[in-house]
């Protein structure tokens, strides 16, 4: 194997791995579906929003040449929310009218209902010498031919909310990643299952799977094969995917099969090795086919910490959007000792303390095998290759884990 893709930096495994990944495709879904799809194509706005001028307030639309003046207003009429007073306003009238309703032809000026006092079939007023005209003008939002959402946006509960304002029905978006995952290990038994002494339950699959569907991608999860080169192969030959995720078989022990199965496919590798901690077995190719195959080590928090690092950005780009990280820095709240050769990616607490600053305490364990630890996390901290030791109050760059 090429020393060329061995003890890769995590910067330059992450853009062999981006290289060449663009959109997928493009497909149309339902306003009501589209909540973390990624926008295909700009949203362009087609008419004005508030098409028309429009109330702030339940109140009295008159003229502002008007008040001051007159002393009692005639009421010539209503104007409520989808019933417009279907004339133009003339001098010396006062039309009711409700928040959100349109403002009639001549009136600038709406007066709130606590400052009016209505007699019979008049009304006056005493908002001051220079009351808030209270009306939101037509575009005040948006307007015709405004650029409102730009393609790469992924759409959330807001952006739903502009699209749904526009008038989208259906919104142009990139098609969902299809990722295999495929864990493989005879030590591994399903949860549910009955283990032997020596076998553990498989854990990767769950969670991988959850946050292939977090990230914007369809997971599809392959039956756990063998530790054996046919079984593996088997597993993958005919998944119908953009991208294949294993578990485990990714070190350089006797059962470790994946990347020979991977040969039988047609693999060109990128990455071979990863200079990270942890998760320094992680490797990427491309089978002949052009499938992508992204292996992570077996180990769980190795392999979560790689797919933060490496298959969150890959799906990100698979979906045309920006792949990348939201990398942020906070404060140690504990020291640190020196770290050695390989960028170390630690599992962190995140708090904020009485002066508003975020801080961070990487936890003592860092073992790659502790769900425990990650479970309990809400940050990854940076630390890099060969860093000197660190101080409480030292900044340092973190990757805040998304927590429910």
């Amino acid at each position: 194997m090429s020393q060329a893709l061995k003890n890769l930096t995590v910067e330059d495994a992450r853009a062999r791995m981006l290289d060449g990944a663009a959109r997928l495709g493009v497909e149309a879904v339902a306003l009501s579906e589209a909540v973390g799809r990624v926008l295909a194509r700009d949203v362009v706005a087609d008419r004005h929003q508030p098409p028309f001028d429009a109330s702030a307030m339940d109140g009295w639309a008159v003229r502002r040449a008007d008040y001051g003046v007159v002393a009692a207003f005639a009421i010539a009429g209503e104007s409520a929310a989808g019933r417009a007073y279907p004339a133009t306003l003339e001098p010396g009238q006062a039309v009711r009218i409700f928040t959100g309703a349109p403002v009639p032809p001549g009136a600038d000026l709406v007066i709130i209902q606590e400052e009016a006092v209505r007699d019979g079939d008049r009304v006056s007023f005493a908002a001051g010498d220079n009351p808030k005209s209270n009306i939101r003008p037509a575009g005040g939002d948006f307007r015709s031919g405004d650029r409102l959402l730009g393609a790469g946006a992924r759409i959330d509960p807001w952006r739903l909310s502009l699209a749904a304002a526009a008038g989208r029905a259906d919104l142009p978006v990139a098609r969902r990643p299809k990722v295999a995952i495929l864990a493989t290990g005879d030590e591994l038994v399903a949860p549910g299952g009955a283990p032997e002494a020596d076998q553990i339950f498989e854990s990767g699959s769950f969670s991988l799977a959850a946050l292939i569907e977090a990230w914007g991608g369809q997971p599809i999860k392959l039956a756990p094969a063998a530790d054996s080169v046919d079984a593996i192969a088997l597993a993958v030959a005919d998944a119908e995917v953009d991208l294949v995720v294993t578990i485990g078989g990714a070190s350089v022990g006797d059962y470790d099969l994946v990347k020979p199965a991977m040969a039988r496919l047609g693999l060109v590798l990128r990455v071979q090795t990863i200079a990270v901690r942890p998760g320094k077995p992680t490797w990427f190719g491309l089978l002949e086919d052009g499938r992508r195959v992204l292996g992570l080590p077996g180990n769980p928090a190795s392999a979560l910490v790689c797919a933060e690092l490496f298959l969150r950005p890959l799906l990100a780009a698979l979906s045309g959007a920006d792949p990348a990280l939201p990398f942020g820095v906070a404060r140690l709240a504990a020291p640190l000792p020196g770290n050695g050769p390989r960028e170390h990616w630690m599992r962190a607490a995140r708090a904020v303390d009485a002066e508003g600053r975020v801080t961070v305490t990487p936890f003592p364990d860092q073992d790659s095998s502790l769900v425990g630890v990650f479970a309990r996390a809400d940050a990854l901290v940076m630390r890099p290759a060969g860093a000197p030791p660190a101080h409480a109050g030292d900044l340092v760059v973190t990757l805040p884990l998304a927590r429910a």
